[in-house]
């Protein structure tokens, strides 16, 4: 199967160093694209939660 990656089109990073994002089914795929190996793979709502806690700031803490 042929995975389709998607990345900002603010990423201008010439080394490639970016988030990307794939659609499978039902799951959502994200990546860096310096380590393409490693794939992170959650839902469509998950992800929606986790970018609505991030812009609340829910996740501050853990930066120092």
């Amino acid at each position: 199967m042929e995975i389709t990656w998607q990345k900002s089109s603010f990423s201008t990073d010439s080394e490639g160093n970016c988030l990307e994002i794939a659609e499978v089914g039902d799951e959502i795929l994200l990546r860096e694209s310096d380590n393409g190996n490693v794939i992170v793979r959650t839902s469509r709502e998950k992800l929606r939660a986790f970018l609505l806690g991030a812009q609340a700031n829910e996740f501050d803490h853990f930066v120092k």
